[in-house]
């Protein structure tokens, strides 16, 4: 028993096992094709989301998701993209909003960048030029090219930016996710899950600040979420706003 007990170490034996070279040569090639798989289907996905989006906007048009027995789209995008539907409706913007562009040059700048020429395509409608924004996505790295949508969108060069990180349970994914989402249905699409984010928080202060009275933070809110709603809906409740008074 001493002798057993001083060759193994938590169960595990302390003198190596014979190699078998043989067999080490065939894993080792295996576990290689695989990470070469794994890189080369990632690659291929990124540049299959044109299909993607236009196969999404298919299903939703002829409610294929019935076929599943499924209630609605939305469920069907809950079963297909659990983490966020989100994506999702960018990739059906992409291809809603830039037919004129060709598959082969939107797989060529990527899906972030088709993401946001889409924003510029649904803003300026019958005026959008898509060669120029084409060749501009071509051109410039993706940090720039964003800067230069939001640029378009807003007219204002983009404020100064930081990524906060902060932990949430699995279970308040889904009221944050629909909190989000509703944002967006609010603000519109363009607008980024920051902006969304801070919709709902000036709400929350408006309402707080309305309940105890101080009237300097409840219009700081109440102007934050005025700068954030859409042009027509903000000139709409400005000229409602003249006529009450």
């Amino acid at each position: 028993m001493i002798g057993l007990t001083i060759l193994t170490t938590n169960g595990r034996p302390l003198v190596p096992p014979k190699l078998n070279r043989r067999r080490a040569v065939i894993v080792l090639s295996k576990i290689d094709e695989i990470l070469a798989w794994e890189k080369h289907t990632a690659q291929e996905r990124d540049t299959r989301f044109v299909d993607l989006g236009r196969y999404l906007c298919e299903v939703r048009a002829g409610q294929y998701w019935r076929l599943d027995n499924l209630r609605s789209f939305d469920e069907f995008l809950e079963r297909k993209f659990p983490e966020s539907r989100r994506k999702a409706y960018y990739l059906m913007a992409i291809h809603e909003h830039l037919p004129r562009i060709s598959k082969p040059d939107l797989k060529l700048v990527g899906w972030a960048k088709a993401t946001d020429l889409a924003k510029v395509a649904r803003r300026d409608g019958e005026r959008f030029d898509s060669a120029t924004w084409l060749h501009r996505a071509q051109e410039l790295p993706k940090e720039e090219f964003k800067k230069e949508v939001e640029r378009h969108l807003t007219g204002l060069d983009t404020e100064p930016w930081e990524i906060i990180y902060f932990k949430v349970y699995k279970s308040q994914i889904p009221v944050l996710e629909q909190s989000l989402e509703t944002a967006a249905l609010m603000l519109g699409t363009d607008k980024s899950r920051g902006y969304c984010l801070e919709m709902i928080c000036a709400d929350f202060l408006a309402g707080v600040n309305l309940e105890n009275g101080d009237t300097n933070a409840l219009l700081l809110s109440v102007a934050r979420l005025l700068k954030m709603i859409p042009s027509p809906q903000r000139e709409l409740f400005i000229e409602n706003l003249q006529k009450a008074s």
